[in-house]
């Protein structure tokens, strides 16, 4: 994409709202200008569903032609825009600083926010975005590297006149990644105590839920049952589950994608399966003959949409819930480390633990077999029964050789 011209402080635009009864959108705002290079007639147009919105757009391309602002860039979607500068952005930076910067901008930057106008992004939608990457367990440099080239387009945005403040400059995310690492060396503190409670914490956010709806519950219990993502229960098919064996093997997950949430490979793109308890059997049996072709979702929202830890978090009213159960810590996330605690707790060896869970590193899955301490006494009062047992009655003998 080309670098948008920006047109001299005082440019004149030609306005109108065209109106269109047939289209849901029917009403089109237009801002025309002739550019002063190259003599030629430019414009760039919208649509809206009320007169008023269509007006209010025309006025906010004529302040930011007054102020010299290209009326196109004005507009651009943050990825639209970023490509646009991004040579401006990076500049003066080394090589080695500017792959891992770019690489943040695209795996990370532009599925999170890349689909907002430049505008209409705020603090809130760039905090959410951060803490979104630390919780899908990215390095504290993947998260500083990704900020930072938000940070630096956004600055350019401040240079052009398209935004009045650097909105990409927030504060409080180390302390936020702090937080998270402390709890991944010992989640078994986040773990719920008991299936009755699981099943007590899926009734509540039923419970809450507009309508009542009972999928939500079903989500709940069979993240914690498998020790599964949201979003892998999201991107659950029919035809991923084996009812002969009743496995589930793991594909896909759903994410934020530029244009809403997507589906794409699982974390790491490592295929795994996953045991199917029998607690789980009866509800997964029910979606199985509900869902009419292979490749049918099992897990969807109300409308039959694609499920997020956000969406699962808005619709059940999740933080109240699990204050008024007693949960404060509880978040999404932690219906999996629940899962993961239970098999530890279960006998699953360490390397079978490994495979169900997907991970990349067998020390994360040992942070699951942490014992307590009752553990920690019965390992010592066995290494005493044991050494009492070795030892002669009469003190240590040497033996001649």
């Amino acid at each position: 994409m080309n670098t948008p011209q920006r047109p001299p402080v005082g440019v004149t635009l030609s306005c109108d709202v065209e109106v269109r009864p047939d289209r849901p959108k029917p009403y089109r705002a237009r801002g025309r200008w002739i550019d002063p290079a190259t003599k030629q007639r430019r414009g760039v147009s919208r649509s809206f569903e009320t007169a008023e919105a269509a007006q209010a757009w025309l006025d906010d391309m004529q302040r930011a032609a007054r102020g010299g602002v290209d009326p196109a860039a004005a507009t651009m979607r943050l990825a639209a825009y970023g490509d646009a500068v991004m040579t401006l952005a990076t500049r003066g930076l080394e090589r080695k600083t500017l792959d891992p910067y770019l690489a943040g901008w695209r795996k990370r930057v532009v599925s999170s926010l890349g689909h907002i106008p430049v505008r209409m992004v705020t603090n809130g939608a760039v905090d959410r975005a951060v803490y979104g990457w630390i919780a899908d367990e990215c390095s504290r440099s993947t998260v500083k590297n990704s900020l930072a080239i938000l940070v630096r387009v956004l600055e350019q945005a401040v240079r052009d006149g398209i935004v009045d403040r650097n909105v990409g400059r927030v504060t409080g995310w180390q302390r936020e990644y702090q937080q998270a690492v402390d709890e991944l060396d010992d989640p078994r503190s986040l773990a719920l105590s008991s299936w009755e409670a699981l099943v007590d914490l899926a009734a509540a956010l039923v419970a809450r839920s507009a309508d009542r709806f009972i999928g939500w519950g079903d989500v709940v219990t069979f993240a914690a049952g498998t020790a599964a993502r949201i979003g892998e229960v999201s991107g659950v098919r029919k035809e991923d589950i084996d009812r002969d064996t009743w496995m589930w093997t793991v594909r896909r997950q759903t994410t934020p994608g530029p244009s809403g949430l997507i589906d794409k490979g699982t974390k790491g793109k490592r295929v795994r399966t996953v045991p199917i308890i029998v607690e789980l059997r009866e509800m997964l049996a029910r979606r199985l003959d509900a869902a009419k072709e292979s490749g049918s979702r099992l897990f969807t929202g109300p409308r039959g949409g694609r499920i997020s830890t956000a969406v699962l978090r808005d619709a059940t009213h999740w933080d109240e819930v699990v204050v008024a159960l007693g949960y404060e810590h509880l978040r999404r996330h932690d219906l999996r480390h629940t899962g993961l605690t239970w098999m530890a707790d279960a006998g699953v060896p360490v390397h079978v633990l490994r495979k169900i869970a997907g991970h990349g590193s067998l020390t994360t899955t040992q942070r699951y077999l942490h014992p307590d301490r009752r553990e920690f006494e019965a390992a010592g009062t066995a290494l005493s029964a044991h050494l009492t047992i070795r030892r002669p009655p009469n003190g240590p003998q040497l033996r001649a050789v």
